[in-house]
């Protein structure tokens, strides 16, 4: 496949994003969903990616229902705050909505949503924290961003997509190290972007960008980027993790 092939492709996926931001904004807005009452069982809050909405993981979030916890999608601007402006935000959400009202509080974050729960963990302390699992992240950024930040077109991604490089510099790579149970899952394609991303990769982020020096577990799925959310082996793996600290779920 041409370089220039790929770009295309990528391109395509990335106005596809935007287009379904928008249209999502419509009808959802960054308010947290309402886990309701405490009866005993697990939180689990749930982080969409780049240029989605809450809208994206309410498949997830029915899988992880049926398992027996309680779930809250929150959701945020992606396309135009900055990484630091849409950790603030998430953090107002997960004190509304969250803390302090479940034996455990787990996290679940696809793409760039699980830098921002990193990222918030970071800075926050959590007495009862559970365990966490990131599906697709970038954790070491994406090449993909490397490649394409100066092309005309991706300026309309705004800053937070610009942040997501591989430089030391970048927002992936200033999140300090997890000190908490983290479990990632990758995503691999048949037919790997291997003109923009090194190695196998899931069309957006490369296998090896997704591992975090400090993680507990680490599982590769045959499946897309965007797919991931919809992935039944993701899903079952989400719910060991949370459930065991581990993925042997499948």
């Amino acid at each position: 496949m041409s370089r220039f092939f790929s770009k295309k492709i990528v391109l395509v996926t990335l106005i596809v994003a935007v287009i379904a931001t928008t249209t999502a904004w419509m009808v959802d807005n960054q308010i947290a969903d309402n886990p309701g009452a405490n009866d005993g069982r697990d939180i689990v809050v749930v982080v969409h990616g780049l240029g989605r909405s809450k809208i994206a993981m309410w498949l997830i979030a029915v899988r992880l229902e049926e398992a027996g916890f309680r779930v809250a999608r929150i959701g945020y601007r992606s396309l135009r705050d900055t990484p630091e402006d849409i950790v603030k935000d998430v953090e107002g959400q997960i004190l509304d909505c969250c803390l302090d009202k479940s034996p455990k509080l787990h996290f679940v974050g696809h793409s760039f949503g699980g830098l921002v729960i990193r990222a918030y963990l970071s800075d926050h302390e959590i007495t009862n924290l559970g365990r966490v699992a990131l599906i697709g992240t970038p954790n070491t950024g994406t090449e993909i961003v490397d490649n394409l930040r100066h092309e005309w077109w991706f300026q309309v991604l705004g800053p937070a997509a610009h942040a997501l490089g591989t430089d030391e510099n970048s927002f992936p790579n200033t999140i300090g190290r997890p000190n908490y149970p983290l479990g990632i899952i990758a995503g691999k394609m048949d037919n790997p972007n291997e003109n923009l991303l090194p190695g196998d990769d899931d069309g957006l982020v490369s296998v090896e960008s997704t591992r975090v020096e400090g993680m507990t577990d680490f599982v590769v799925v045959e499946t897309g980027h965007s797919r991931m959310r919809s992935d039944n082996d993701v899903a079952e793996h989400i719910i060991s993790f949370l459930n065991t600290g581990r993925f042997n779920g499948i």
